[in-house]
């Protein structure tokens, strides 16, 4: 992940008017596209909980699972949940979080002693799990995408839970692999989510080649650094995009200082989906 400054600047690039907008108010507003906001729906999250290792570079798994708690997510994609290196051994007691927050993994066949699938990990609340796809993403750095079909009480779900590397064209790869591993399967409503390492927008993002499958693109909510967000590194995209009814960074003083990453969350409204057209009637018709 990318290294920031305490100065709005990376590397000697300056950041965007709208990015230095968010450092100086250090804060963003949730998206909302209802304004008034949605609390009913499913609740679902993205965390890169790099390894357990808080802002202070102190290592405490027990911290990482009460922000869990805090979320109460039904559905919650985490990131770095095992170590990178070695027997790359998962670093959170999955027993606990079931018993205390109802939160089951989604099962890896051949994962050893690793929770996820290259870090990404998925855990659920209710709901019966169709199918388990894990693919190899290409790029330089070993990364993966875990692509998991649910059906939830409230419909169908598919979800794609992933960690993109941090070289532009190996993202860019990465989300072509993504979609192509995603729509030769059978459809229904998905959702992206996870680190994507991308904080630009417009034509300079690696993104853009998820558009118009998944949206919505424009919303870049700052979750890194924790303790002061600047960058929109974390994302939960859907298709089609008006699943998503509202976004929000979990920013509260455990959060802050728990990971170097603060968690996404949005609600979903599955049965919206449910009444819409197929997907390549939806985008012939330029519908997103």
């Amino acid at each position: 992940m990318p290294m920031l400054n305490d100065t709005p600047d990376r590397g000697g690039e300056r950041l965007p008017a709208r990015i230095l907008s968010a450092w100086r108010q250090k804060k963003a507003a949730p998206y909302d596209p209802a304004r008034g906001g949605a609390s009913a729906g499913t609740l679902i999250a993205s965390y890169n909980v790099h390894k357990c290792v808080g802002a202070d570079k102190r290592f405490d798994p027990a911290r990482v699972a009460e922000v869990i708690r805090e979320i109460n997510a039904d559905i919650i994609a985490l990131q770095e949940a095992d170590r990178r290196f070695g027997e790359r051994a998962g670093l959170l007691d999955l027993l606990r979080l079931e018993r205390e927050n109802g939160l089951c993994p989604v099962p890896i066949t051949g994962r050893g002693n690793g929770h996820g699938w290259h870090g990404n990990l998925i855990l659920f609340r209710e709901g019966i799990v169709r199918d388990v796809h894990p693919i190899k993403l290409p790029g330089v750095e070993p990364r993966g995408a875990l692509v998991v079909d649910l059906d939830l009480n409230a419909g169908p779900l598919r979800i794609v839970a992933t960690h993109l590397g941090l070289l532009r064209r190996s993202r860019a790869q990465q989300a072509e692999a993504i979609l192509s591993a995603v729509y030769g399967r059978h459809e229904r409503p998905t959702v992206l989510l996870g680190d994507l390492n991308e904080w630009r927008l417009g034509r300079r993002s690696s993104l853009q080649n998820l558009y118009p499958d998944f949206g919505p693109l424009t919303v870049a909510l700052p979750s890194f650094p924790s303790r002061m967000p600047v960058l929109a590194l974390d994302r939960i995209l859907a298709d089609p995009h008006d699943l998503i009814s509202r976004i929000e960074v979990h920013a509260t003083p455990l959060a802050r200082v728990a990971s170097d990453h603060l968690p996404i969350k949005a609600r979903m409204d599955l049965t919206r989906a449910a009444s819409l057209p197929p997907r390549e009637v939806r985008l012939a018709a330029g519908a997103r």
